[in-house]
Order: structure tokens, then sequence, then C-alpha cells
């Protein structure tokens, strides 16, 4: 049998554009393009290119003809609208833009979020192990990789490909694993659905990419909130917090470990009901001489001793205190002892505060001493209203407070401080003071923003300013109650008069038309 060049040509190419399908079908099956699937494409590509060669001849006669003119031509056009919304949606796909329009921006990545991604100089290779790939986690996704060429994100089945489940040690169904370098986070470790908390996964890309993972030291030993405490009064919400923000915690206390141990980055003193030895002063003292950072929560009626630290940082904590008459604490259940600070001061740590309250319950004022003092640099970080003022204290069963002038001070009030070393020994020392440890305890933590100024603080004093941010975001209820006449007013509306109307129209169109 004897082939001529016109058979051949199609012979080639009905194989090359078989292959070309396949080795698409292939690349779209796997989402990768492996050693095979170039293969078979390079080979279609290099057969279908033959054809044409061989063909070339047939194919000008062909388009010689009148009617394969009109036929290109319209073909032509075809392929040119074709490759208009090729071109519109490749466009899209690398340059797209979306639009938010909640009210909260539920859909876009929080400030934190967008901060530490774009600041990002290393890969994070982000994968989830499933058979088959998640909607949501595959949108969210795509935000972070928007925002940072580093961000690698792949969805892998375990059986199709052990040997990626070894390399990232990966051991349940859905489970994602997040990494840099030789740093792994696991998420979602019980095997359930997805884990798509943008919260978490940016936690996990903190915890891979930060070169020393740092610690928050609690000081234990004079009655201030523990951190395994459960209770109204405990801090375990606070550490569970700190946790997810990338850090670890210890408890210490000053007398058995003779100072401050050398690997605390933070040191916070939350609400302390016993005052400190003279020596434990010291201690603290070194520690901020030589740069440490620290938090001090100091609570009203309490004595702790720790005037020579105030003293050394231009900080007054006065002997008093805060009410306010306004009436915004009964908002919160918790009357005037609770002042809402909706005023704050410029600082990395409030910044991004902007329309956001803040509650202290039971707190005393702290503000800076001696205004004319340039160094230490502070700023008054929280401003009472115009109608708060300070009181000597609450006696037991006291429910109302009035203003006296002789002995009180009218607001706005400063409830808390944070201020930094400029020059000398202690140079880039840092240290925040507010007048209340109540509210970073497990009763007041998740109110408001108490947890965000917690949480802001800690990373402004251990320098990770770049996660300092508003944290989750949560929807704002729109439910429309109606009453039983507008409820009923509505149903007529909707099953009578507008089906009503329509019936109507479409009768008169008919009539008018017969």
């Amino acid at each position: 049998m004897k082939w001529n060049r016109d058979e051949i040509a199609g012979y080639l190419s009905s194989i090359g554009l078989a292959l070309l399908v396949a080795g698409w079908i292939r690349y779209t099956s796997q989402n990768e393009l492996t050693n095979i699937t170039k293969g078979i494409l390079i080979g279609g590509a290099v057969l279908f290119v033959a054809s044409i060669a061989v063909g070339f001849g047939a194919i000008l006669k062909f388009f010689s003809k009148r009617s394969s003119q009109l036929g290109t031509n319209t073909t032509i056009l075809a392929v040119a609208v074709i490759a208009i919304l090729v071109a519109a949606n490749y466009m899209g796909y690398k340059y797209h833009k979306r639009f938010d329009l909640t009210t909260e921006k539920l859909y876009t990545l929080s400030n934190q979020s967008q901060t530490i991604v774009k600041n990002l100089n290393r890969d994070v290779n982000i994968v989830f192990f499933n058979k088959r790939p998640d909607s949501a986690l595959d949108d969210l996704m795509s935000e972070y990789k928007n925002l940072s060429p580093h961000i690698h994100f792949q969805t892998v089945d375990p059986q199709e490909k052990p040997d990626v489940v070894k390399e990232y040690a990966a051991k349940r169904m859905s489970e994602i694993v997040v990494s840099s370098g030789d740093r792994i986070e696991h998420l979602n470790p019980s095997g359930a659905d997805p884990d798509t908390s943008e919260e978490d996964i940016t936690t996990a890309i903190i915890k891979v990419t930060r070169d020393k993972v740092k610690s928050v030291c609690f000081v234990q030993g004079h009655g201030e909130g523990a951190l395994e405490e459960t209770g109204e009064d405990g801090y375990a919400a606070a550490a569970a917090g700190l946790k997810k923000e990338g850090y670890t915690t210890q408890s210490f206390n000053i007398v058995q470990k003779g100072g401050v141990p050398s690997d605390c980055d933070v040191v916070v003193i939350a609400g302390p009901h016993a005052a400190f030895f003279p020596a434990e002063v010291g201690a603290l003292q070194k520690y901020l001489d030589a740069g440490g950072k620290a938090m001090i929560l100091i609570n009203p009626d309490v004595d702790a001793k720790l005037d020579p630290i105030y003293t050394e940082w231009n900080i007054n904590v006065g002997k008093n205190m805060v009410v306010d008459s306004s009436g915004l604490g009964q908002l919160v259940g918790a009357g005037p002892a609770a002042p809402i600070v909706v005023e704050y001061g410029d600082s990395p740590i409030t910044r991004s505060f902007t329309r956001a309250m803040t509650i202290f319950p039971l707190v005393r004022t702290v503000s800076i001493a001696d205004r004319a003092k340039t160094d230490p640099s502070i700023v008054e970080l929280l401003k009472t209203s115009a109608q708060s003022f300070t009181i000597p204290g609450l006696k037991p069963g006291q429910k109302e407070v009035a203003f006296d002038p002789k002995t009180d001070t009218q607001g706005p009030l400063s409830l808390g401080v944070a201020a930094s070393q400029l020059s000398g020994k202690s140079k880039g020392a840092r240290l925040v003071v507010i007048g209340t440890s109540s509210f970073a305890d497990n009763a007041w933590i998740t109110a408001q923003k108490n947890g965000d100024l917690f949480y802001n603080s800690i990373d402004w004093l251990a320098q990770d300013e770049n996660q300092i941010s508003i944290r989750p975001k949560s929807p704002t209820n729109r439910t429309v109650t109606l009453t039983d006449a507008q409820s009923a007013i509505y149903k007529w509306i909707d099953l009578g008069l507008l089906p009503g109307i329509v019936i109507f129209t479409g009768v008169a169109i008919w009539w008018k038309r017969r």
C-alpha cells in the first residue's frame, strides 16, 4: 500500500493533535508538568508541525478556493474573538482585582496578614494534603499568593505522592503544612475539615519565618494572674493568644531564679497583690538597664513598691481609681467603675485603633510625670472621656460616686503609657505600664479590642511591630426584625399585590392584541 503526501500529513496531524490533547488532560488532572507530560506535549507539537510541512501544498490549494476563502474569513474572525477572550482572561488572572464590599472587609486579609506576607524575604510552602482541592482554602491562598511571590501553595493527594507526605511529615488527611527552610508547622492535626482560618495560617507563617521564637515571661510570687489559671482572674486566654502570635510563655519567680532569666524577651507583671522585695526591684531595674522590655499591669489600691522603676522612667502611677459618669460602662454591664476608652495616643500599639473601644475595669491613672523630659520617650496610650474623674477608691458596698473638686481630678485622664529609652546604657529598653490587670484577664481579654491592646503591646515590646494590627473580624448582625403587622403587610404585597399586578398586565396586553 502506497501513501501519498496528503495522507501522511493527515495521519501526522491527527496523532499530533491527539498527543497535545492527552498532554493537556494529563497536566490539568495532575496540576503538575512532569517530564512524561512534557515529552507528550513536545512530541505532539513536533508531529503537528511536521504535518503542516508535509501537506503544505495541499493547504495552499485548499485556501485558493473561493469557498475556502469565505470559510477562512469566518474562521479567522472566530479565532480572533477567542484570542481576545483568552487574552482578557489571562490579564484578569495575572492582574486581577477583587473588591470586598462588606463593611468589615470579611473577605480581605487583615492588615496584620498583609504586612507579614508583603515583608517576607524567604519562600514559604503551604501544602494541603487531600484527594481533592478545597475551594474555600484555594480562595484564601489566592489572597496570600497575590501579596508575595514567596508564598507557594499546592494540594497533594497523599496516595499519589507518598514522597511529599514523607518530606513534610504529614500524618492525616486534610492536614495543612506550612514550612520554610527546616521549620514546619502542622495545622488541623485532628484530620477534620481543612482549617481555612486566616489567623492560624498567618500565625504558622510567622512561626516558620521568624529567626527566633521569642519568650514572654510572667512574674509570679506576688499574687499575679497565673498562665494556667482558667478562672476569671487568670491569664490562660492571654497565654493561648500569645501562642497564636508565635511566642512561647513561661512563669518565673525572681527570688528563686536570682533575677530575670536570660531567655526572657519580654517580662510581664500582671496585677501583683503584694509588694516586691527591694532585691526584686533591683533585678528588674538591672534587666531594663540592659535594654530589657517589660509590661507592668498595676491595679488600684495595691502598692507593689515599684516606685523606683516609675521614677527612673518618668512615669506617674496615681494612688487613685478612675470612674466614668458618662454611662458608657453600662453598655457592657460594668457601670462607672469600668471606663471605656475611644481616644488613643500616637503609638504603633494603638495606631490602628480607629473607632475602637477598650474597657478597663477598676483602673488607676498612669501618666507622664515630667513632660519637659524627652528621654525616655513616652506616649500616653489611653485617654478616658471628659466625664471621667478620679476618686480615692471604692469602699466596700459603695455604689454611687460623685466628683469632689478638692480631691478629685476631672478627665480626660491617662490610663497607660508606652516608654522607650533613647540613649544611655539602657538605650533600646521599652516599658508599658497600664493601671489595671483586669483588662487582659480571662474575663475581659475578649471584650472589644482589649486583646488587641495586650497583644500589640507585647509585639511592640518584643520589637515585632510588623505583627501589630486589629485581629479577627466578625460580621455585623444585619437581621431585620418585623412586627406582626409589618409581616402581614409584607405577605399581602408578596403573595397578593405583586402577582396580581403581573396577571392584570398580562391580561391587558393580551386583550389589546386580540
